[in-house]
């Protein structure tokens, strides 16, 4: 025979009450779960595809997904223009902010809204910021023909050499004018290029003579693994605290601003402007995502950069990594946007056209 048994009534109220609690908190936590089952993300890169801004997008959208809930689909799309200022006022304007769209900008695109271009329509401390997979320090490198073989060539000459870019914002362009600032080498930019391929390309032809750019990228495709087997180019400076492996018999920026007897003031202002090394091939979303869908995205990324398989492939293609978080890019881009105004009205002043 069973005996039914009663719950004491005040045991009966708190049941009742657990339930409710954990009713009520289900549904929210299940609908940002499967949020992303069966849609698919956008990832905007804001240049032309074959370069590495482009290359980490399409191999972290390969990989990103298996780290979601309902495993969405990635796919890339490519908005070239004005060193990827297009695409960021695209995703900031345009892009609706439920998490289904990302932008892989230029790492300097803060620099633009510093300098207070008219063509920006973003603030950079709106965007979410996701992760990057890298550190990108940069360099100078030089046709193995032109008269200029140093940066002391350079300082001397009575023509400049003429670098390409694809914007006021690209890596070329703000080396060109950190180093006119600091060590007073003139460089004259030739803007407007779509892409650091077609640059490298304005090089081969004689267009122009020189390029500012990343260093991982440099030994890490064509045509530069070609260059440096023909002695093509040659390789003027770089502008990391310290030498790279890979660089070791080129001259830092820190070492060339120490021989020429930069005043600090100087070195303040490039200590800043080379910040865009930390930010490497940044990957954020548009203002506004759901914070809930922001952690799920930073998470996700993090997860990616472990992925053995995706880590095999950085390798194979010769990718390096050193991601950050985006709770780290977000730190980062507050502490630079909120440096004091006599500070940015230094940069500006030394950045616009």
């Amino acid at each position: 025979m069973k005996i039914a048994y009663r719950l004491p009534s005040y045991l009966q109220v708190l049941l009742c009450s657990v339930c409710v609690i954990v009713i009520c908190s289900q549904p929210g936590q299940a609908q940002t779960d499967t949020f992303y089952k069966g849609k698919t993300i956008r990832v905007v890169v804001g240049f032309t595809p074959g370069g590495f801004y482009d290359r980490w997008a399409r191999l972290i959208s390969r990989y990103m997904p298996k780290y979601l809930p309902g495993n969405p689909d990635m796919i890339v799309q490519n908005m070239p223009g004005a060193s990827s200022v297009i695409a960021a006022n695209y995703v900031y304007n345009v892009s609706k902010d439920d998490g289904l769209t990302l932008l892989a900008p230029i790492n300097s695109l803060y620099l633009d809204q510093i300098v207070e271009r008219k063509e920006v329509q973003f603030d950079v401390r709106r965007f979410e910021w996701i992760g990057t997979q890298e550190k990108t320090p940069i360099m100078l490198y030089m046709r193995a023909d032109a008269p200029h073989k140093s940066i002391a060539d350079i300082i001397k000459a009575t023509e400049p050499p003429r670098c390409g870019s694809t914007g006021t914002a690209s890596t070329g362009y703000i080396l060109a004018k950190v180093l006119e600032e600091t060590i007073k080498a003139k460089i004259v930019n030739v803007t407007g290029y779509q892409g650091g391929s077609e640059v490298d390309i304005g090089v081969e032809r004689g267009e122009i003579q020189c390029r500012g750019m990343d260093i991982p990228p440099h030994f890490g495709r064509e045509p530069f693994d070609t260059w440096h087997k023909r002695g093509f180019d040659r390789h003027i400076l770089q502008g990391g605290p310290k030498r790279d492996p890979r660089l070791p018999d080129t001259p830092t920026l820190f070492e060339l601003m120490d021989e020429y007897k930069t005043p600090e003031s100087s070195r303040r202002l490039a200590r800043i402007i080379l910040a865009v090394g930390e930010f490497g091939r940044p990957t954020v979303a548009a203002p506004g995502t759901p914070p809930q869908r922001v952690k799920l995205l930073r998470d996700a990324y993090s997860q990616a950069m472990k992925d053995p398989d995706l880590v095999a492939e950085a390798k194979k293609g010769r990718m390096d990594m050193d991601p950050s978080t985006g709770e780290e890019l977000q730190n980062l881009i507050k502490e630079i946007m909120e440096q004091p105004r006599e500070v940015l009205d230094r940069v500006k002043k030394v950045l616009a056209n």
